[in-house]
């Protein structure tokens, strides 16, 4: 179902002086906000008019991916922007070459899970995402692991 800010939301690529708004923003959410700015030549931002109203976070290692955040403004949540913000990470991963996704989620697994991510063992994650920091200092052991398999 189409939402009514559906017109006025666009994603895009992040503009550098926009990384201010992303981490308020994951602060909002109750993300973390460590190792974030490596990883901005693979961030999506979700504008509404200029304002920054959502992201997503890709961590790419050679043909696999962590998707390390997903954040949507409070005020814009529940009206489908968390998951074109997380298919459009997923066609940029797959842009890139990457044939898998992963990710680690704690509140998120049923919303990750109707978009085509499983469940899997977090032994199942490959060497360099485990090596990654948010695998090894960010997501507690109790954190969901997920993966998703992108199509050729």
């Amino acid at each position: 179902m189409e939402n009514e800010y559906s017109e006025k939301v666009t994603i895009d690529r992040v503009e550098k002086d926009e990384l201010p708004r992303i981490l308020a923003l994951l602060d909002e959410c109750g993300l973390p906000k460590e190792n974030l700015e490596p990883h901005l030549s693979t961030t999506l931002v979700a504008r509404n008019d200029s304002r920054v109203v959502g992201c997503s976070v890709l961590e790419l290692y050679d043909e696999c991916a962590l998707l390390a955040y997903v954040a949507v403004e409070q005020s814009f949540q529940r009206r489908g922007l968390g998951q074109r913000l997380t298919k459009d990470a997923l066609d940029l991963a797959k842009h890139r070459g990457v044939r898998t996704v992963y990710l680690m989620t704690e509140t998120a697994a049923t919303f990750f899970s109707k978009l085509g991510f499983e469940s899997i063992p977090r032994s199942d994650i490959p060497q360099q995402v485990q090596h990654s920091f948010e695998f090894t200092t960010l997501c507690p052991v109790t954190a969901q692991v997920m993966r998703i398999s992108l199509k050729e």
